[in-house]
């Protein structure tokens, strides 16, 4: 499909790219110019050496690079960041730490999340509970979670695509979008350390599934809440009852589930 160089440029910056397909319904078959959120390999380096591959979408990066070197306990706060720098490819993010003896760990884990992310985290370790609070009504949550969906600029482009969001009961504070799930939860905390925002005490929404390695990065954030639209995974329950994490899945409309904690949830006697 014809396009002019400045429309592509702003698609490229939006992760989306222009496609035709045909829409098979009631009637004819009916061709269709939309579009399809745009995939990419991307790469962080820290300090020269590159440190990590993913396929992800080409869209706030830095954030994930931040993010992603945060969750893995590499840096601490964005002053550990010297400098950092987006390729012009838009494809690679190179980080020089103020630290120079930065060792890329010889260990580290595939996940199972979408992208093929890694962590060199060992689930099996022992972290200390959240001690951090926050509470909400279940109308709360419906609220938030809807704010998300009408938020999804990608998806509501092109679908394809997951989302996050920090949240206070009352408002959205950040939303990210990306291909993998995990990768979102690296772009939320990158994008509120670059911002200096607080995410402690917040609540994390997701589209996707919440694996183990996503109530992970979830304890890391400090969220005593945690929802999706979806399905937990059995180890997410049980790292989220140990780690006093209130796990909310299958959050649409007025419908959802509590699997621990749920006296953060505030459902009314009345109900």
């Amino acid at each position: 499909m014809a396009s002019n160089g400045s429309q592509e440029s702003v698609v490229q910056e939006r992760g989306a790219r222009p496609s035709r397909y045909i829409s098979v319904s009631v009637g004819e078959p009916q061709p269709v110019d939309g579009w399809v959120v745009e995939e990419a390999q991307v790469c962080i380096s820290v300090n020269g050496q590159e440190l990590a591959t993913f396929m992800a979408s080409p869209r706030d990066l830095e954030q994930m690079a931040v993010g992603f070197l945060a969750n893995e306990g590499i840096i601490q706060s964005a002053a550990d960041i010297r400098y950092l720098h987006l390729s012009k490819s838009g494809t690679c993010v190179d980080v020089w730490l103020h630290d120079l003896s930065f060792e890329k760990p010889r260990k580290f884990i595939i996940t199972a999340g979408c992208g093929g992310g890694v962590t060199f985290d060992d689930l099996s370790s022992e972290h200390e509970p959240l001690t951090v609070e926050v509470q909400a009504t279940p109308e709360q949550l419906a609220h938030l979670m809807r704010e998300m969906h009408l938020g999804a600029e990608l998806y509501q482009q092109a679908r394809g695509i997951h989302t996050a969001v920090l949240a206070t009961p009352d408002q959205l504070l950040l939303q990210v979008e990306d291909l993998g799930r995990h990768n979102c939860l690296d772009k939320l905390r990158g994008a509120a350390l670059l911002d200096g925002l607080e995410t402690e005490g917040r609540i994390l929404l997701s589209s996707g599934r919440i694996s183990s390695e996503m109530i992970n990065k979830a304890r890391r954030l400090g969220t005593p809440i945690v929802c999706s639209r979806t399905s937990p995974t059995s180890l997410s329950v049980a790292l989220a009852d140990a780690w006093n994490i209130t796990l909310v899945a299958y959050l649409r409309q007025n419908r959802m589930r509590i699997y621990t904690h749920p006296e953060r949830i505030l459902v009314s006697s009345e109900r």
